[in-house]
């Protein structure tokens, strides 16, 4: 075939993929479409679902506006569905700005515009909340473009994107659009199963190329080389993605790292030799700075890294990627208080990266959006050094940010203006900005528990923001080099493009009367084993059996082993291991008892008893300042002779604990004050050296060891064993034990299995089981949703269950609006690993009816775990005070500056309220008081920056 001939039946197949209604749209941008997204477009043409994985900024989103563009056509309707409101903003901005403001509407917890709109943009729970509904605005609904889509394996909210897919009319179509998963192919299947024909489209492909750097000192290096340019080190340049490591990092004799090569599209890659070279200088100096330290204990402990290569000032990191043409850059930083002090640090340096022309600009828009935000507020939310910084060029981002302070940065960040973001994690969930650098600062964060490395996905997810389709020619990702840096784990996270997408579904108590109430129980488990979560249990179970197989096959191998001439070997060997076991559980149980003692000793504490600590971190006297008795096992929150105020438990005290005397607590102490800790603390010293504290030692009981008589019995049935005297007794136990061990492996598969298979019905029937017992389903047989299973039904809450309870039992009837709007906000937050210990809660009816709260919680939990379910967390005290002092019209700069809480936290917290709040007030009896309270308590929340919101 010649070149015209090839080149025609190129154009020929381009155009059997392509039709009118694609070239039509086609013509709304000013630029050609990907292969990947006319096969996707295609796909929802000829009536099918679609599922669409491809990399961050590929431009999946052209798959959704399709949707948007065929139901405009048809005259039916499109939701458009994102994870979060600040998405769904942007959504509504960019498509009205396409179709105009009539034909597009928008509904999120904060605004409700045009939503009988033929296009509507959507949170995900909203839609979830209108399918339980019943709402007519589902009339004539034709697409669901489902926008991020792998957000379902989110623990905390991922359950409510399978509620959707599994609870839409079959006549719906969705499009469904992920960041690139491992996976892809299997949620494919399971689309394809429970929604019908489903296309899947897996594109890897990067529109913009990401180069790799390590940022060493103030230099950049890149870290990866072709083989041909390792001599060269940083001056050879190299992709990214996609590669596979071939071999482990070794030394040569010299001590220096040997090329590590990796595989890129076939072509063999190093990591950059200089790196190597730089991760080993680093150990040396590590090593030798541990051995002056620690002379004598070389190799006792892990050295503390450190490094011969400095890390760069965040403004250096700035200055030099300014300098490279590699701005505007997003620098990570896993921190809002690093994110807020970076920007700081830029200010205190004079660093400026725009032009007066540009600063005006950036002043003049970020004036007119704030100019509906009370002129009071803006002092107190630091609004002046926000715009200085944001006029520089410079401007932080994160959760704790007010939500219109985060939509200007987006917005002037998008339209060039800003060009250093410090900012969380939280950016690279689903907004649109894409810069043309990312900087990584540090490899590893808190998670919540602890200090863990980042994975490879959430490595992709934040450097998936480098490179700008249609501006950039590459994107750049830039790690720190900090201490202990090792060039190969960057290279292994820069390496690894794909993650795999996991269910985190579970029913809860609010969707179980939802789906009773509609369709019934049975029908009701037999829609959850539709779930993802079965599925992809179902398939764990195929691989499991077959593990099981060979366990089997093993153990049978095992006890031939075993096998004696004296006789049953294995009998035997039973008895020396019930033996074991029996002297194991008699050792436990006396330190149980000796727990036992200790968690009744610390039970009876009060408030001003001085106690020793004889075990622990917090060994020494202390003061008892709340005996902790709220939790299922006693806590006193204490102050310790060194000022420390600590929690302390059973596991610091072997012995049980007696008061050495008493002291009188203040009744203005305050923990969080370091003047009361140091006065306390130092009336407790003048105690314990004047003598009226009991200063002795005491000393554990020991009580006298008593032989147990099975244990008695045991040995002499052992002795008496006719294998106990072969000569081969050990080697055959050796063999017995290995089958042991097995065996008690192989039963735990065996119970993975029988766990794995319709594990969703059961939680499910656990949960009706919950409801039963409390009337929220008929009592007979569950069939049927009560009167107060349906209040239950409109109750969307992480403590559903206790919101419904609380009303029911009348609990709030007699409440003020600002008394109400108190106790509602301890079921909104949870509190901080550095909030308050111990908060301040309101006196008098507050405090009474959020005691009966924890009272009534209390009573849930224990059916909860009668039921084998726990999904109540207790109610948090955390943000009661601040609900309490604005709902009564304390002022911001007050609140703010006595919680010591960011102004994001407070407005998003705020907003959280309001919304379980308008959910009370929909849900309580028509009849009953707390309807209008609820009402009235919203109209107290939503005053000043809580109220201000913005769309555009």
């Amino acid at each position: 075939m010649n070149n015209h001939a090839a080149s025609y039946a190129a154009f020929r197949r381009r155009q059997s993929q392509t039709s009118t209604a694609i070239e039509e749209f086609k013509g709304l941008y000013g630029f050609d479409f990907d292969p990947f997204q006319v096969r996707a477009c295609k796909a929802l043409e000829d009536g099918e679902g679609v599922l669409v994985a491809a990399p961050t900024g590929s431009g999946k989103t052209i798959v959704g506006e399709f949707a948007v563009h065929l139901a405009l056509r048809d005259g039916a309707k499109c939701f458009y569905t994102t994870p979060i409101k600040a998405l769904s903003n942007q959504k509504y901005n960019d498509l009205v700005a396409r179709y105009g403001a009539e034909k597009v509407g928008l509904l999120t917890g904060d605004n409700s515009v045009n939503g009988e709109a033929p296009v509507v943009v959507m949170t995900t729970e909203v839609l979830r909340n209108m399918l339980y509904a019943g709402s007519q605005t589902l009339s004539g609904l034709a697409f669901v473009v489902m926008d991020e889509v792998h957000y379902l394996a989110d623990r905390f909210r991922g359950a409510v994107w399978e509620e959707v897919i599994i609870h839409l009319p079959e006549s719906v179509r969705i499009a469904a659009l992920s960041a690139t998963v491992s996976n892809a192919e299997e949620f494919g299947e399971w689309l394809q199963e429970v929604r019908g024909d489903t296309t899947v489209i897996v594109d890897e492909k990067r529109p913009v190329p990401l180069w790799q750097h390590v940022m060493v000192g103030r230099r950049l290096h890149d870290l990866f080389v072709p083989v041909e340019g390792a001599d060269g080190g940083e001056d050879a340049e190299a992709q990214g993605g996609g590669r596979k490591r071939s071999r482990k990092r070794d030394r040569d004799r010299s001590g220096l790292a040997k090329p590590v090569e990796m595989s890129v599209g076939g072509e063999k890659m190093l990591i950059n030799p200089r790196l190597m070279r730089m991760a080993v200088e680093d150990d040396r100096v590590t090593q030798l700075a541990h051995r002056r330290r620690h002379p004598q204990s070389r190799a006792r402990s892990a050295p503390r890294p450190r490094t011969k290569h400095f890390p760069p000032s965040r403004v250096q990191i700035v200055d030099e990627l300014d300098r490279d043409g590699l701005l505007p850059a997003i620098t990570f930083i896993f921190s809002r208080a690093g994110c807020e002090a970076a920007v700081r640090e830029c200010l205190a340096a004079g660093l400026v990266l725009t032009t007066d022309e540009e600063a005006a600009e950036i002043r003049e828009y970020a004036e007119r959006q704030c100019a509906d935000i009370p002129q009071a507020d803006l002092a107190v939310l630091g609004y002046h050094d926000w715009l200085r910084a944001l006029t520089c060029g410079v401007a932080a981002h994160h959760a704790g940010l007010l939500p219109a302070f985060k939509e200007i940065v987006e917005k002037l960040f998008s339209r060039g203006l800003i060009r250093a973001v410090f900012a969380t994690e939280t950016l690279a969930l689903g907004i649109n900005m894409p810069a043309r650098t990312v900087v990584i600062e540090k490899l590893d964060k808190w998670n919540g528990e602890t200090h863990a490395p980042l994975t490879a996905g959430e490595y992709t997810q934040l450097t998936g923001r480098a490179g700008r389709r249609g501006i950039d020619v590459e994107g750049h990702a830039v790690v720190i080099w900090q201490a202990g840096t090792d060039p190969e784990a960057v290279a292994g996270l820069a390496s690894t493009r794909t993650y795999p997408l996991d269910s985190s579904f579970q029913p809860s108590y609010n969707m179980a009367v939802n789906l009773v109430g509609q369709v019934g129980r049975e029908r009701s488990r037999n829609m959850l084993e539709a779930s993802f979560a079965q599925f992809q249990a179902d398939r764990a179970v195929v691989g499991l059996v077959k593990q099981l197989r060979k366990h089997e096959e093993a153990l049978a191998g095992y006890a031939d082993a075993a096998d004696c001439h004296l006789g049953d070997f294995m009998e035997y060997a039973a008895l020396r291991r019930r033996l074991s076991d029996r002297e194991g559980e008699q050792s436990k149980r006396r330190g149980a008892r000796r727990r036992d003692e200790a968690v009744e000793s610390l039970g009876r504490l009060r408030p001003g008893d001085v106690i020793r600590i004889p075990a622990g971190r917090h060994t020494g006297f202390a003061v008892v300042l709340d005996p902790g008795l709220r939790d299922a096992l006693p806590a006193p929150l204490v102050l310790t002779v060194d000022k420390q105020v600590k929690r302390v438990n059973a596991a610091d005290f072997p012995v049980p604990v007696e008061p050495a005397g008493r002291l009188r607590v203040p009744k203005g102490f305050s923990a969080r004050s370091a003047k009361s800790r140091q006065d306390l603390a130092s009336t407790l010293r003048n105690k314990i050296n004047d003598g009226t504290v009991d200063t002795r030692v005491v000393k554990a009981r020991h009580g006298a060891k008593e032989e147990d008589p099975e244990i008695a019995r045991l040995r002499a049935e052992m002795k008496a064993h006719p294998c106990h005297g072969c000569a081969d007794r050990e080697e055959h136990a050796r063999w017995a034990e290995r089958y042991f061990r097995l065996k008690k492996e192989t039963d735990g598969l065996r119970r993975r299995v029988e766990g794995r298979s319709h594990v969703i019905a059961r939680t499910f029937d656990r949960v009706c089981g919950v409801l039963q017992s409390l009337g929220y389903l008929a009592p007979e047989d569950g069939d049927a949703v009560t009167p107060d299973g349906a209040v239950l039904a409109r109750i969307y809450s992480e403590l559903d269950l206790l919101v419904a309870e609380s009303l029911r039992r009348g609990l709030w009837d007699d409440l003020t609006p600002q008394e109400l709007a108190s106790c509602v906000a301890s079921m909104v937050y949870e509190s901080r690993r550095n909030d308050d210990p111990y908060p301040r809660v309101p006196e008098g009816r507050v405090e009474d009816v959020l005691t009966e709260m924890e009272r009534l919680w209390g009573e849930l939990h224990e059916v909860e775990r009668d039921n084998r379910v726990s999904f109540l967390r207790r109610p948090d005290m955390g943000f009661v005070w601040l609900a309490h002092r604005w709902a009564r019209g304390d002022r911001l700069d007050r609140i703010l500056a006595d919680a010591d809480m960011p102004a994001g936290d407070f407005v998003r917290t705020a907003k959280q309220l309001i919304d379980l709040m308008e959910q009370i007030a929909a849900a309580a009896p028509e009849d009953g008081g707390v309807r209008s309270t609820a009402r009235k308590a919203v109209d107290l929340v939503r005053r000043g920056v809580v109220a201000y919101t913005s769309v555009g």
